[in-house]
């Protein structure tokens, strides 16, 4: 597994990550790690509540064939 070291981390910052780890009952590297994957997960979600209002907005457009109009473009 790949390892991350943070420098120079502010007291309070790491004060508070503490508590919060001791709070949800586990290491300050656990909780880092939590916090980082929770991060990671809320960003894959947002990004597919974007797509999937963009497929509601484009539902039932036709689009042209991308490869036809390249193809067409070369022909030139």
């Amino acid at each position: 597994m790949a390892q991350i070291l943070v420098r120079d981390l502010d007291a309070g910052v790491l004060g508070r990550l503490k508590a919060r780890a001791k709070q949800h009952g586990r290491s300050l590297q656990g909780e880092v790690k939590m916090i980082l994957i929770e991060s990671i997960n809320l960003s894959l979600r947002e990004a597919r509540a974007v797509s999937a209002r963009w497929q509601k907005r484009l539902a039932g457009r036709a689009f042209s064939n991308s490869a036809d109009l390249i193809r067409e473009d070369r022909n030139r």
